[in-house]
């Protein structure tokens, strides 16, 4: 795993990757147990489109914690390798660029898996 910053490719460490795949796991659980009391509870089939949000939550999650680069970072300009929370500002104008170019597509991505998952749940036969 990379331990410095790569404009556009690697802007958090360890310590935020755990971090992200533990909100992978919430987001992951809580979509899980959503989907149950839904299905149990003979919600409408319309319901199940509520769990986009929390299914969007594990795939930023999810997504981040794979490609080691946060989004919010990218959009700020900053990362992070250090303690949690201890974030450092990317000087480098065309770096800065490059960062918010992966946090669009990181929402792009996250955003398409979230609704892939949400409707892959409408369509079950349940």
């Amino acid at each position: 795993m990379s331990q410095e910053y790569v404009a556009g490719s690697c802007n958090i460490g360890n310590g935020e990757v755990r971090r992200r795949q533990v909100v992978a796991l919430v987001g992951a659980v809580i979509s899980i147990t959503s989907l149950v009391g839904l299905l149990s509870s003979d919600a409408a089939r319309s319901a199940r489109f509520s769990l986009f949000i929390p299914l969007m939550v594990f795939a930023i999650g999810f997504i981040q914690s794979r490609k080691k680069f946060c989004l919010a970072y990218g959009f700020m300009g900053t990362f992070n390798f250090g303690k949690l929370g201890q974030i450092s500002r990317v000087s480098d104008p065309i770096s800065k660029k490059a960062d918010r170019k992966t946090a669009l597509t990181i929402l792009a991505q996250s955003t398409a898996l979230a609704l892939g998952l949400t409707l892959a749940t409408f369509a079950l036969p349940l």
